[in-house]
């Protein structure tokens, strides 16, 4: 048994070929960016001439007529090997002849590139957007927790007291990066490949500035050799998603430590926290640990694209279609990510009596009191010298290093003193750093209005990216 698309004409495929070699299943989800497409193409023919004007209009009734019962679920791509051959095919079933007008001076190796620069710019904004919301939530919270002290890590040892603020504005700043990379993914994405063909351009007269102005692309591709195997834009795209959901995960992590009866920082809301089917007394904040997981998905996707990507020769390989997976589900698993970093955010509440305690015990501070001999003319090493000693002095006494007694200190070396000591209390170490970029106070809150720029420019970008349907609309209503 033979097994004939019928977008195909006389051409015909076993079964088995049509089955392994169809992307249907995946792209079906680029529907709305193939139409979109083909109305813009449309456009540009109709204006150049290419195609008369009566044909034209019933192509287009037939393109939104496919957008009107899409969307109504009465009408879905299939019995084809991808979404642009089925959509041609229903246009042949509802035009006949006239349809293939639609393709001319387009190749799909070309649509499918446009169909998926739409897609990454779109689902980008969307990102962006998410992310904007995220990092406004992060920079609220800084702000309120300014004057909360807690310990810092290194090692995942404590290592100097600083403001919840300040950690908190830490995990924006890695998060207000990512909003760098999905704009620079965005940017690379914003560039027309339609009209290249299927690798070397066409002798039709076309206008490809026409169908760039149309979608509201930024430039219009420059080889189309390079343009029809060109998946750069969805590298950077899935680069953006990993490394963020990365950044995330990171997030993620301090929050399952923070809950943990050893830390005790943070308590999950009843709405957040999960139960055990086992033991009654558990909230388990499972919502962090899953964020944590999914990242993984980010990094599959990333790595899948590479390695489809390496060794391909110049020009369109079929390989290329197994970009679908990866593309599609960098941008809904990023923007599901993080929209629930954000609801698991709002539903947790900092012990600050806990936090301050652990800030206060042991010997964060000691650094502190190097610098504050630092600054009585001592040479660093030796300040980090006197100071060693006088902690193990105080392990040995079990004293903590803000309750040492002067005479403790001035025991190990007599340059101590009352003052010097007053640097070891951790409120005062907090405070003392108001370099840029450091914990105290006037710091954290310039950190704080950098993560709402940051948040501001996400929303700028993603309001600036013209959305499909906006896009479809707009070109239903435009005159042929």
């Amino acid at each position: 048994m033979i097994a004939k698309t019928d977008a195909a004409g006389a051409r015909g495929l076993l079964p088995e070929v049509l089955a392994f070699t169809s992307s249907l299943s995946q792209d079906r989800a680029l529907l709305a960016e193939d139409l979109v497409g083909s109305l813009a193409h449309l456009h540009m023919l109709a204006r150049c001439g290419i195609v008369a004007r009566d044909d034209a209009l019933k192509i287009h009734g037939a393109l939104v007529d496919l957008w009107t019962r899409a969307a109504a679920d009465l009408w879905s791509p299939q019995g084809e090997e991808d979404v642009h051959m089925a959509v041609e095919a229903e246009l042949t079933r509802a035009l006949g002849e006239v349809a293939g007008r639609l393709h001319t001076a387009r190749s799909r190796n070309d649509q499918v590139a446009l169909d998926l620069r739409l897609h990454v710019r779109a689902q980008a904004a969307g990102v962006l957007e998410t992310l904007g919301a995220l990092l406004s939530k992060l920079a609220e919270l800084a702000a309120a927790e300014v004057a909360t002290l807690i310990p810092s890590y290194t090692h995942r040892q404590r290592a100097q007291p600083v403001s919840l603020g300040y950690v908190l504005a830490g995990y924006g700043a890695m998060l207000a990066r990512d909003v760098d990379a999905f704009a620079f993914a965005l940017d690379q994405a914003d560039v027309l490949p339609l009209g290249v063909g299927a690798i070397s351009g066409t002798s039709l007269p076309i206008d490809r500035e026409v169908t760039r102005g149309l979608l509201r692309f930024a430039r219009i591709s420059q080889s189309g050799i390079d343009t029809v195997g060109d998946r750069d834009f969805a590298l950077d795209f899935a680069y953006a998603t990993c490394r963020c959901l990365l950044h995330a995960s990171r997030i993620a992590t301090d929050f399952v430590d923070f809950s943990s009866s050893e830390f005790g920082f943070v308590k999950l809301h009843g709405e957040l926290a999960c139960g055990s089917s086992m033991m009654p007394q558990k909230r388990n904040p499972d919502v962090f640990e899953l964020i944590r997981g999914k990242s993984g998905a980010a990094v599959g996707n990333l790595t899948s694209l590479m390695v489809t990507l390496k060794g391909l020769p110049g020009g369109y390989n079929r390989d290329l279609q197994e970009d679908r997976g990866p593309v599609l589900a960098s941008g809904p698993l990023a923007k599901g990510v993080l929209g629930m970093l954000r609801v698991a955010l709002e539903n947790v509440t900092f012990d600050h009596q806990r936090c301050a305690q652990a800030a206060s015990d042991g010997y964060t501070q000691a650094t502190d009191l190097a610098e504050a001999l630092v600054k009585r003319g001592v040479p660093f090493r030796s300040a980090y010298q006197m100071v060693g000693t006088l902690v193990r002095e105080a392990q040995r006494g079990g004293v903590a290093l803000s309750d040492v007694p002067l005479a403790l200190a001035q025991s190990v070396d007599p340059r101590f003193d009352a003052e010097l000591l007053a640097a070891a209390k951790p409120d005062e170490a907090v405070l003392r750093k108001e370099t840029p970029g450091g914990t105290g106070p006037r710091s954290v809150l310039a950190q704080v209005e950098q993560l709402r720029g940051a948040a501001a420019r996400a929303g700028r970008l993603a309001a600036a990216t013209p959305a499909l349907d906006h896009l479809f609309h707009a070109l239903k209503e435009r005159p042929l």
